[in-house]
């Protein structure tokens, strides 16, 4: 079973609601040590002096930011706890807004908000609330002496609150910063090639199922370390790199529509116009190489 991992209430208006804190994630990264490639044992990780070569003891190790090169404040203990928020137990929730003006990107980790002793009956009047307005609430909380701005939203297939942690404005960078974005006015597209895009995109549409994704290479990585520690030897084979050909797009997207159509069972007719009937909703690969029905309705 979870563990909770932070206990406190939810705050809006004169409105209380205990809450306990979990974790919505299990991460599944494969970890490795770091081993002396001569004796097999890990190698230990060491505080040296940069300009000495000669360990340092913890205790006398302290805060410094860089302020130029070689140059540093130090910072004690007492300067950063006086400036730390303040601990409370208390989600206070600052705004209700619509989910869809929340941009994903502002998403960082997410959490679970189950009701704490006490709590069933304003918890569940809080997420009927939520779900029948369709509104997310944005919150400030401090955990693990860390002030977090974070969304609070009523799941649609559970009856629980999900926490995500969100960055701050400032910490997200802005689009525009970057120099490889064509904009609209440099690369021109004609409404054929739109019509068959569409049509391209609407053919491999369908419900969202998480289930169908996996991290193959997570599955690659411990099935060899598996092979491995039962003494088979691997062998590594040397992969080319090739160079990414660039297709003529019209050509391109006709060839991938066509695929998706004979998989799919839709009209052969690649030189349909933008009044041609479209293709039955069907899933295929990326290679076009197989296709499933899709099911009817999608979940939010």
């Amino acid at each position: 079973m979870p563990r909770s991992i932070w206990t406190g209430a939810i705050s809006f208006g004169l409105v209380t609601v205990p809450v306990k804190l979990y974790s919505a994630v299990n991460r599944k990264t494969v970890r490795f040590n770091q081993l002396n490639g001569q004796t097999g044992s890990r190698i230990a990780q060491k505080r040296v002096d940069a300009s000495t070569g000669e360990e340092v003891n913890y205790e006398d190790l302290v805060k410094g930011y860089e302020i130029a090169s070689d140059r540093y404040v130090v910072i004690e203990p007492s300067e950063l706890e006086s400036v730390q928020p303040e601990k409370t137990k208390t989600i206070d929730i600052e705004d209700f807004v619509d989910l869809e003006e929340i941009d994903p990107i502002f998403y960082d980790h997410p959490y679970y908000l189950a009701p704490g002793t006490g709590g069933a009956k304003p918890y569940r009047l809080l997420l009927e609330a939520m779900r029948a307005t369709n509104k997310v609430a944005i919150a400030k909380v401090v955990i693990r002496q860390k002030e977090s701005l974070v969304a609070i939203r009523a799941m649609a297939d559970h009856d629980i609150l999900e926490m995500a942690t969100m960055l701050f404005a400032d910490e997200v960078v802005d689009p525009e910063r970057l120099d490889d974005i064509p904009g609209a006015d440099d690369v021109k597209t004609n409404a054929r090639e739109l019509d068959i895009a569409k049509q391209l995109v609407e053919s491999l549409a369908g419900p969202f199922e998480p289930d169908k994704y996996h991290d193959t290479y997570r599955e690659a990585v411990l099935a060899m370390i598996e092979k491995k520690a039962a003494g088979e030897e691997i062998v590594v084979q040397e992969v080319e790199e090739e160079a990414v050909p660039v297709p003529d797009l019209m050509s391109a997207l006709k060839a991938s529509l066509d695929a998706v159509r004979k998989t799919g069972g839709g009209s052969d007719d690649s030189d349909s116009d933008a009044s041609a009937e479209k293709p039955k909703r069907k899933r295929a690969t990326a290679s076009g190489a197989s296709a499933t029905k899709a099911k009817t309705g999608a979940k939010k």
